[in-house]
């Protein structure tokens, strides 16, 4: 039907709310994730987790941040409902 909502599951990243408890800047966790070569995860990556705007959540990221930090993926992963508004109509 048209203009029906249905509610559907989404992944929230609690990033900003983790770092906010611990007094940690995204800046200091980029430095955190850096290997014994210096590469890690990108500021900006980073930023966008931070900011909940993380459109695809990459396993390598996850898997360092959470090993930086000492959390679990339910730590810094929840699942929230969300109103999707379907436009047009449906059958």
């Amino acid at each position: 039907m048209k203009g029906e909502i249905f509610v559907v599951l989404r992944a929230k990243s609690e990033l900003k709310k983790i770092l906010d408890e611990r007094g940690l800047s995204i800046r200091k966790l980029a430095e955190m994730t850096k290997y014994e070569n210096g590469e890690g995860i990108k500021f900006e990556t980073l930023r966008r987790l931070y900011n909940d705007d993380t459109k695809q959540y990459q396993r390598d990221t996850i898997g360092r941040v959470c090993e930086v930090l000492k959390i679990e993926i339910k730590d810094l992963l929840v699942l929230i409902d969300e109103e999707d508004k379907q436009k047009g109509d449906t059958e």
